[in-house]
Order: C-alpha cells, then structure tokens, then sequence
C-alpha cells in the first residue's frame, strides 16, 4: 500500500486545525513529480486528497474513513488563535492523545479510525494472494494526519507518538502486510514545504 499525504494546503500552511481544504495551486502542479501505480485507489473525502490523486492520474474511490481528524467547535481555527483564546482546554488536548476538542475527536479517536480501515483493507488483498492472484497495489491519499495515525497503529506506538511525526504534503509511505503484520517504509518527497 502507497499512502500520498494530499498537496498543501492553506490551513497545512497556517497551522489551522481542519481549516481550508483546497489545495495550493504551485503544490499541485508538484505533483507532477510524483510517481505513483495502484490496482486500487482511495482518498479522504477533502478536496485537496480528491485533487492530489487526480493530479497523480488517478481516479479515487472517495472513504469518509480516510477524512482528517474531526477538529469540532475548533475547526479553521489556527492553534496560535486557540491558545490565546482557550488556553486551559487547548494545553489538555496538546497533553493528552484522549482528550478530544469540543465537539470533537481525539488522536486516539484517529488512531483507532485509521486501524480498523487498515484491518478491513487487507480481507481482498489476502484471498487474491491465496488464490494465486499475485500481490495488488492500492494507494490512499489522505491528509497528514491520517498517515501519522496509520503510522502508529503499524509502529504499535502510543497515541501520545502522534506529535513526534511530521508527514509533509506529498510525502509518501508505503505500508506492506504480511500474515497479518504490517510494516512501513518512509519516501520522503522532494517537493518543497
């Protein structure tokens, strides 16, 4: 599995939680650089993954599973306006991983979203190879912080972990199963931040 972290965005720009989901323009047209191949293809249902996997030629099977993290009563708002505004509950949820934003979901929250879409994924791809099918590819274009989360859950790493990963737009990961265990490689993107 190829996961793409969707073009920049604004709101990936400005540290804004969940804010502005189109993309940059000069961050697509990067995407060019990118090479990707898939038997399958899905995306988070905001319009820069939609995007990003159609600049890479592809046309995804849109998963609200695969959506960023719920911000709630937070969402378009910059961390650095929070934090002058609200900054008791915004230190607890910087602190823990299960303390959700008002309306919200937590990183845990994510995690587990993330790992059950994993664990539902392989089911076709096992009984291709049991069948003799070969291998299949499939490519998820996702926000930054669906991959930080899929990363973890792989890594078997505490929620608290997730803030110790940084996935830049269009950095790539691929993830590979194995009887049931997964593993990861990192392909950092040489397109700019």
């Amino acid at each position: 599995m190829t996961l793409v972290a969707h073009a920049l965005t604004p709101a990936l720009r400005g540290l804004a939680l969940g804010g502005g989901p189109e993309p940059d323009e000069s961050s697509l047209q990067a995407v060019g650089d990118l090479k990707v191949v898939a038997d399958q293809v899905f995306s988070g249902p905001e319009p820069a993954a939609v995007q990003t996997a159609e600049a890479l030629g592809l046309a995804p099977k849109v998963d609200q599973a695969l959506r960023d993290r719920y911000y709630g009563n937070w969402n378009g708002r910059s961390l650095e306006d929070l934090l002058a505004a609200e900054p008791e509950p915004v230190a607890a949820w910087l602190e823990s991983p299960h303390t959700a934003p008002p309306g919200g979901e937590s990183a845990a929250d994510l995690i587990l979203r993330a790992a059950n879409w994993l664990a539902t994924l392989p089911g076709p791809v096992r009984a291709d190879r049991l069948r003799g099918a070969g291998r299949r590819t499939v490519v998820a274009v996702v926000h930054p912080a669906v991959i930080r989360a899929m990363v973890l859950h792989v890594l078997d790493a505490p929620p608290a972990a997730i803030r110790r990963i940084d996935v830049r737009p269009l950095s790539v990961v691929q993830l590979s199963e194995h009887a049931g265990h997964w593993s990861f490689t990192l392909t950092t993107s040489s397109v700019p931040f």
